[in-house]
């Protein structure tokens, strides 16, 4: 492999893609591409301390996270995982350090922690990453209990906490996080999901007939609200929980995801719920928030009850230009595949999509929508796992580790399970939580990052998906926040039309890469490219080649609020 080489044009930076596709013959669309665990040749030589105890501390099974974050701007990602601690041992707790491995660009990582300037605090859980300040550098959120670290890049290779000055704390037990900007002021606010009142003091003891202890369901817990900040552009933070309409009601929340469901350049939140209602939050304007959930058929399961909500995607399975949200649940539930109709309302299609059927027997944590094969319509990506370690002992033969899920999708927003003939990456059994999807060596593929639960992650990286062609765009914004996250993104590649949007944080506990990937099939290029900024200013390119890497500064091409053309790339 090699680092791209860069060349500038009018509009935007492009980069062609590794060397490993260079003269690759392509095959035909929906060809399986196969996934192998490289995590121990790379050197992710980590291990999950989940501080496991006879006490049965409800965090110890539920962490941890992962993400993939280019933190130093070199084009390569590199990988962060959030480790867990004790709750009894100290020792146990000062050693359960997060990890931060730099991508060398050569298929191998190197742990950076110590110079890092990132440490260990509480009982860590996962965690988001998103350039808040807008300096150009990528920032870090951590989440745990009984609180967060918000830590600053300060751009040469160091990471300073800042917590404290910039007021976002938060502290009983939260989950997942994410950034988007809810009032299209240019700048980054975040969300921070917050799971039970748990606490080492109040910990509830739980058995049954079959298992004598084991770890409680959640609702012997009471509900915690979601918490809000809105960034104040000085690098601080406010709390808007209240004012805003997150904090009306108590949710177990676990997996969170923004997205404008609606098209009406407002971006709304969606949030998985373990237990309770799902809530989907309408952006009324300027970060102003209703729950409508329910109204929408987002709230509960195939049943009509709610289900044990985890992970948690948005994208467009069928083609027609609308984001469609994805959950994942217990085992007997099935995820669910909700389709979005427009006019803010969406189908349940969990059994017709043939998702039920696939996930009833899995407990899911982690997901995302991918185009793991580059035929140009998104799949599915589940990482699976008990929640109960010693769940065997019931006579039903169950498992704390599970396998992890791929789901294929036929093009019409069908799935078949595409696992068992993926490679051994998907043959591996373990309680897995946190996923994350990238392309970690630049090949126009897209690669699978997942964090196991007291165990090392797994790193997959897909060899093959890549025979078909595609395109990775990144944003960076300029009058949006510098990441351009928010941004709607459209392809067209012959007679299809692809719809992307640019995500900081979603699945569980984790997130993705940044930049945008498009599957392109067999197409040699892409007619139109056009970025519709959350800033509103439309930028438009024409006739791009595909397998290549290109950045796309915000008013390159228009910086006229309507379509413009643009000249071709070179």
């Amino acid at each position: 492999m090699r680092t791209p080489n860069l060349r500038h044009t009018m509009f935007v930076l492009t980069a062609a893609f590794s060397a490993a596709t260079i003269g690759m013959p392509r095959i035909q669309q929906g060809t399986l591409a196969q996934f192998s665990n490289t995590a121990d040749k790379a050197g992710i030589n980590f291990k999950h301390e989940n501080g496991a105890t006879p006490e049965k501390y409800l965090p110890e099974t539920m962490g941890g996270g992962a993400l993939f974050v280019d933190y130093n701007n070199d084009g390569w990602l590199d990988i962060f995982l959030v480790n867990g601690g004790s709750f009894k041992d100290s020792g146990r707790a000062a050693r359960a350090r997060h990890r931060l491995y730099r991508n060398q660009g050569n298929g191998a990582y190197t742990d950076v922690t110590p110079s890092s300037g990132i440490e260990p605090f509480g009982f860590g859980m996962g965690a988001c990453a998103a350039d808040y300040d807008n300096d150009g550098w990528v920032d870090l959120y951590i989440t745990g209990v009984p609180g967060n670290r918000l830590y600053r890049n300060s751009s040469s290779g160091m990471f300073k906490d800042v917590t404290k000055s910039a007021g976002v704390g938060a502290g009983a037990w939260s989950a997942s996080c994410a950034f988007g900007d809810i009032d299209n002021d240019g700048h980054l606010d975040l969300y921070v999901t917050r799971y039970v009142d748990f606490t080492v003091q109040n910990n509830k003891y739980c058995d049954s007939a079959e298992i004598p202890r084991s770890y409680c369901h959640p609702n012997v817990y009471n509900p915690l609200t979601d918490i809000l900040y809105r960034n104040n552009r000085d690098g601080t933070f406010t709390e808007v929980s209240r004012e805003s309409g997150i904090g009306a009601q108590a949710g177990n929340g676990l997996g969170v995801v923004f997205g404008d469901y609606d098209h009406d350049s407002w971006i709304d939140i969606y949030v998985a719920n373990d237990s309770t209602p799902n809530f989907l939050f309408h952006n009324k304007g300027k970060g102003v928030f209703q729950e409508v959930g329910l109204r929408a058929g987002v709230a509960i399961g195939f049943g009509g009850k709610p289900s044990a909500g985890m992970g948690t995607d948005m994208g467009d399975v069928d083609g027609d230009g609308l984001p469609d949200i994805f959950v994942t649940n217990l085992g007997q539930q099935t995820h669910n595949l909700y389709r979005n109709l427009g006019n803010g309302l969406f189908e349940d299609l969990t059994f017709s999509s043939g998702v039920g059927r696939l996930t009833l027997p899995f407990v899911g944590f982690g997901t995302a929508f991918l185009d793991y094969d580059n035929d140009m319509d998104l799949d599915i990506a589940i990482a699976n796992g008990d929640v109960i370690d010693n769940i065997s002992m019931l006579k039903d033969q169950r498992s704390y580790e599970q396998l992890n899920l791929l789901l294929q999708n036929d093009g019409s927003g069908k799935f078949t399970s595409a696992g068992p003939v993926s490679g051994p990456g998907f043959a591996l059994k373990k309680p897995s939580r946190a996923l994350a999807v990238g392309d970690i060596d630049n090949d126009g593929d897209v690669d699978i990052l997942i964090a196991n639960v007291g165990q090392a992650p797994d790193l997959l990286r897909n060899d093959g998906g890549n025979r078909a062609n595609s395109l990775l765009v990144r944003t960076l914004g300029s009058k949006s926040n510098r990441d351009g996250i928010g941004a709607r993104l459209k392809l067209w590649v012959g007679q299809k039309v692809l719809a992307r949007d640019v995500r900081a944080g979603s699945s569980y506990l984790g997130q993705n890469d940044l930049r945008v990937h498009f599957g392109m099939g067999n197409a040699p290029r892409a007619d139109r490219l056009e970025i519709l900024w959350p800033s509103g200013i439309v930028d438009e390119l024409q006739d791009i080649d595909a397998n290549q890497i290109i950045t796309v500064q915000e008013g390159s091409a228009t910086r006229r609020q309507k379509y413009s053309e643009a000249g071709r790339l070179r």
